[in-house]
């Protein structure tokens, strides 16, 4: 990750899975709370077409960390499998090993949902139980790989374990409370903080356009903590956007009767997950 496209390749993996999620599950509840609309609304909260889209889901987050993986360790200078340099008696690049590292957590968690939702071998809980994990040790990870770096450097990577060790905690909870909306928009929203910033911090600190900042100077991390706001606030209109539009594509014209709130429909479970 020492390089621009190092953060713009997780930063785009992180935006595309939160706005995913924060379409998905947006699009789940409406239907879900608006069964009477139609055959399209009934298709889209029928068991099948949710188990499908995580199949699917869970794929997808198997082969990009995979990808991850591979780009960390034969991309450019990565250490080609190699862990220590015996010519030199030293680790060999540890840091493509722990980016390496997060990305085999992430892939365990894309197998872990598809064994949950194409078999009966494990319980339903497990996929959001290794999901945690993979977000705990990405912070984990991150959380080490800080020594010997620059003011704004370090604090530009620990205003990203906020965000990091938040998803840890909402999927975690998820755990024993599954199908809260609440805590599924809030972990769409906070992957959805994670990816930006990380596209953030491939602009200060490997600038395309090869403007260096000061790392040393102290209102440059006032800025970027304020940037850090900003950043929350973005992710959160867009957030608050999906179940907007997620309405107006389900309901009706016509439909006068049906009211919706995020508070009353973050209780009830999606349809195929009543059934297990």
């Amino acid at each position: 990750m020492g390089s621009f496209k190092g953060h713009a390749l997780p930063g785009s993996f992180f935006l595309i899975a939160g706005l995913w999620w924060a379409g998905k599950y947006s699009l789940w509840y409406t239907t879900l709370r608006n069964k009477s609309l139609g055959s399209t609304s009934t298709r889209l909260a029928s068991r099948s077409t949710q188990r499908r889209l995580e199949v699917i889901e869970g794929s997808v987050t198997l082969f990009f960390s995979v990808v991850g993986m591979l780009a960390e360790q034969f991309v450019a200078d990565g250490p080609r499998l190699h862990l220590y340099d015996y010519s030199e008696h030293h680790w060999d690049r540890l840091h493509n090993w722990q980016h390496s590292t997060m990305y085999l957590f992430f892939g365990l968690a894309g197998a872990m949902s598809l064994i949950v939702h194409t078999t009966d071998a494990a319980p339903l809980a497990l996929d959001r139980l290794m999901l945690a994990i993979a977000f705990f040790i990405e912070g984990f990870l991150f959380l080490y790989h800080l020594h010997g770096r620059a003011m704004l450097d370090v604090h530009v990577h620990q205003l990203l374990l906020f965000c990091v060790f938040g998803e840890a905690m909402v999927s975690f909870l998820e755990v024993f409370h599954r199908g809260n909306i609440l805590l599924e928009l809030l972990r769409a929203s906070l992957t959805i903080l994670q990816g930006s910033w990380f596209w953030q911090i491939g602009f200060v600190l490997y600038s395309p356009s090869g403007a260096e900042w000061d790392q040393m100077d102290h209102n440059n991390m006032m800025f970027i903590t304020m940037c850090y706001c900003w950043h929350l606030v973005f992710n959160t209109l867009s957030l608050l956007s999906c179940p907007a539009h997620c309405i107006g594509a389900v309901l009706q014209p016509s439909t006068s009767e049906t009211t919706l709130s995020l508070g009353s429909y973050g209780l009830t479970p999606p349809t195929y997950l009543q059934s297990q």
